[in-house]
Formats: structure tokens, sequence, C-alpha cells
């Protein structure tokens, strides 16, 4: 039952429903033998959440929130979260949930821990070099508080082997992801998995997604309801697109450290161990690259190469400050407390951080997106010239700042238009490339019909685009 007002001047009441009263008295004293030293530590260490869940508050919506015994026993007992990414940002999340009320955690990762991870990700230590990060991150949490209830599963592998039966399971999903193709993937995949049966979304099948991410002193927490909120999506061409270098400056006229690094990346690789990829997380690997790079800026009087900086190169890495990955983290930790519980409105729905000068943060409503292509449901509408070629129009969907596809495939009502892989039928389609897109509409059969619906895939998306192909006048 909810403590009374004068039970909250008295804690050890108060708290008396939760593990036990935080009594000073020493485990084992006369009249206390049924009380363990963890039981103590478990009432304890959950007074906050008693203040939180069994007040009403005046900020919390009183017709979703209902303080009490049974808010806390969903928090405990039933919430279901999975964490995507056990890195830096990641093994704050997971600290941060389990010390936050919920039990039930589950973390899946793809990556094992590098020596170059210790710096920050403080749920790894020396001997756990090589070893998978969630099997790591799991076992650490699990240890340290399993007294209080908290159990972490951990999966190793990519989150696109994952089918929706995994992912339904979940009440909350928060990504502690680094790159954009990962988020893009689990955002759209979370949109598909909305009933949609009656015509409009039913939202009472939206699973939240919380976002988070850090670039240096830089931030931001997210709140993603598919169908409620925009998605990432929506927001996606305000991402600065990923640098690459110019093959002829880095060839013949490098002028930088990165130069140096990318060259051997691109050239000397391939020329060395033709028809093997970089392993980017084999220490090897990387020390070659670093030492063929040294050795190359020696040649043009650079310097500046280092290991630390090729990983960078490599890996399109960022280097990660330990203190903003806590503040963010704190954020989507704080959000997953409140949509689990209901006990304080959520963000709405973008907080960013800059914290290169001072503290700054800036919270604002990000809209929808009218012609967003994971969550609007309408046909993507491309305007292309006549004489545009096909791998122009290929080219286009993946530069395009609202599309940004990596490898599209492209078929019709006559057939497959373009197709990526396997290599073999590729070979098949690629005639079609220089011709122009009227050549192909005009082609005896036609490729496709002017004006009709095309259908697109992506690896970056679990699902398949409307496409529609307008030609200029």
């Amino acid at each position: 039952h909810p403590p009374t007002p004068s039970q909250r001047d008295h804690p050890t009441q108060a708290w008396a429903g939760i593990g036990g009263p935080p009594t000073t008295r020493p485990a084992g004293h006369m009249g206390d033998k049924d009380v363990t030293m963890a039981d103590r530590d478990q009432g304890a260490k959950l007074r906050h959440l008693q203040r939180l869940l069994y007040r009403k508050s005046p900020y919390a919506d009183p017709d979703a929130f209902q303080p009490g015994a049974e808010c806390m026993e969903f928090l405990r007992e039933q919430c279901k979260v999975l964490v995507i990414g056990a890195g830096g940002l990641g093994c704050e999340i997971l600290k941060d949930l389990a010390l936050s009320g919920f039990t039930d955690i589950h973390v899946i990762d793809m990556d094992t821990i590098d020596v170059t991870n210790l710096n920050r990700q403080f749920l790894f230590r020396q001997g756990d070099v090589g070893k998978p990060k969630a099997e790591v991150a799991a076992a650490f949490i699990n240890k340290r508080l399993g007294h209080m209830g908290v159990k972490v599963t951990p999966y190793c592998g990519k989150i696109q082997d994952r089918d929706e039966t995994f992912y339904r399971q979940f009440n909350i999903i928060v990504a502690g992801l680094d790159n954009i193709a990962a988020r893009r993937w689990i955002n759209a995949t979370l949109h598909d998995m909305v009933d949609r049966s009656a015509g409009e979304p039913d939202l009472a099948t939206s699973i939240p997604l919380l976002d988070g991410g850090t670039e240096g002193f830089k931030g931001q927490a997210r709140v993603i309801v598919p169908f409620a909120t925009s998605c990432f999506d929506c927001s996606l061409d305000s991402f600065p697109p990923q640098v690459n270098y110019p093959m002829c400056t880095i060839a013949e006229t490098p002028r930088l450290p990165e130069h140096c690094i990318e060259y051997t990346l691109v050239v000397l690789w391939d020329k060395a161990f033709p028809g093997r990829k970089v392993n980017t997380d084999s220490p090897a690997d990387m020390k070659w690259i670093c030492e063929q790079a040294q050795e190359r800026a020696e040649t043009f009087g650079i310097s500046g190469v280092t290991y630390q900086l090729t990983m960078g190169v490599v890996k399109r890495i960022i280097p990660a400050i330990a203190s903003t990955n806590a503040l963010i983290a704190a954020a989507v930790c704080g959000e997953a407390l409140k949509i689990g519980t209901y006990c304080a409105p959520m963000l709405e729905t973008y907080m960013m951080y800059m914290g290169q000068t001072g503290v700054y943060t800036h919270t604002f409503l990000y809209e929808k997106k009218l012609d967003c292509m994971v969550c609007a449901g309408t046909v993507l509408t491309l305007k292309r010239p006549r004489s545009s070629t096909l791998q122009q129009l290929l080219d286009a969907l993946g530069d395009h700042p609202s599309y940004q596809l990596k490898r599209p495939s492209i078929s019709g009502t006559r057939g497959m238009v373009f197709i990526q892989n396997p290599k073999p039928l590729r070979e098949q389609h690629e005639y079609k490339l220089p011709q122009s897109l009227e050549e192909l509409v005009k082609a005896d059969p036609p490729v496709f019909d002017e004006g009709e619906e095309l259908t697109v895939t992506d690896p970056t998306l679990p699902s398949k685009l409307r496409l529609r192909v307008e030609f200029d006048a």
C-alpha cells in the first residue's frame, strides 16, 4: 500500500513493503534474523523510487499515473527493456537502468572489447579484451546488482539478424548506437511492427524507442513513439554528410595525416591483401595500416600519424567523452522511467546538449515530415530529367539527404529494373545503367512504365519503399 503522510516521516515504516526496512541495525542483530544485508541494501536503493511512485504528482497525467504498489510492481517485475549497443553510451545506459528500478534488461551488441575501449567503457577490464561486449557488460551488472533482482540478458550479433518476434517482447527499446544505418533500421522496424489492419496505426501496439547519441562534447536524447511522434528518418536530412577525401588528393598530394591513412586503407591494403577486407576490430590489421601510413607520411614530410588517429579514420570515429555519455544516458533512462510508469510527462521530443564551451541544452518538439518514407506512408516522388541514366537515378537515391540509401534495388510491375545482389543477377542488369530513363520507358518491351509506382529495397531499411519517378518537363 502507498505510505500515508505520517509514514513518510518514518522511513522505516514507509519502505517496509519493499525488501525490508532500511534499518541501521547490523545484520544478524537479535530480532533481525530474517533481514539480510542484501535486503537492507535493496530497501535503501529503492527509497528514491518509492518517493516517485508512491505519491501523487502535480506534473503527471492523473488519468495515466496511478501511484502505488502496482506501479512499482510493473516497473520491477513486468517491464522488459532492450538496450541496443554496449559501448561507451551503452555501458552508462545499462548502469542507469539497473539503478532506476528496471530489473528485466536485455542488451544486444555485435562488437568485441578492444583495449582502446577501457578508458571510458567502465564495465570492462583488461582481462576482458577480445570478449563480446554484451556478455561482459551483462555479467558485470548481474554480479554487482544481482541482489537487487536485476538480470541482464546478453545477445551477441547484429540487430538486423533478429526478427520481429524478438523485438515484440519488449516494452521499451533504448538505443545507444554510434551509426546512422543501425538507427534507421530499428526505427523502420518498430514502425513496421505497428498494427495497421484497421487502416490507421494502432498506437497501443507501438513500442517506444529512446535514442541517445554523442559526438565529442555534443549529444542528443530523443523519444520516438511510432506514428505518434516524428521518427528518426524525419530528421535524416539534418545529419551532415560523411567526410570523404578526394582520391587525387590522397594519392598525389597528401597534406594531412588523415590523407596517408586513407590512402593506405583504400590503395595499399588491396595491393597487399587482395580479396580480404579490413577487420577494423583486429589489432593486427590496424597496426599494419598505422605503420604503412607512418611510412607514407615520412615520405611527404607529414607528422601526426598515430594508432589512435588511424582507428578514428578507419572507423570514422569521433573521440568519445565519458561525461557526455553519462549525461545523455541519464536523459534517456529518465525518459524510460517516465514512459514505464507515467510518473511525469515524457520529453517532447528532442533534447540537444552542447558542451564545448559550457553547458547548453535545448529541448524542442521535432515535427513530423509530411513526406517521410517511414512514418508518412506516402509514395516517394523523385523528379528526374528524361535524359538521366539509371545509374544517376540510383546515385540520387543515395545522395538525396532525405533518402541516403546505400545499395538500392528497384523493381516494377514488369519485373526487376535493377538488382544489387547476388552478383550474377546484378551482372545481368548492368547493361541498363548507362541507359537513359526515357530509353528504359520506351524500350520494347518497356523496363518500366512512365509514372508507375516502383518498389525500392535497401540494406538500411527492413521494408520496401514505394517510389514514383516523375520526368521534368
